[in-house]
């Protein structure tokens, strides 16, 4: 059970920093210099529903 909620977490990390990296790139165009702001969008929607689906498997998983 530990594992799953490490792995749970681990993915919420990375859904939380592809999110920042995102709203980076958006906003002060950095890391990516904000050429694509059609990919950051779908970055940003991408990175909520893995943060929502570790949340609910989160609760689930309790």
């Amino acid at each position: 059970m530990a594992m799953s909620k490490n792995m749970i977490f681990g993915s919420m990390a990375v859904a939380g920093l592809v999110a920042v990296a995102a709203i980076l790139d958006m906003v002060l165009k950095i890391p990516f210099g904000g050429e694509f702001l059609v990919m950051d969008i779908l970055y940003l929607l991408a990175a909520g529903i893995v943060l929502y689906l570790g949340w609910d498997a989160y609760r689930d998983n309790q």
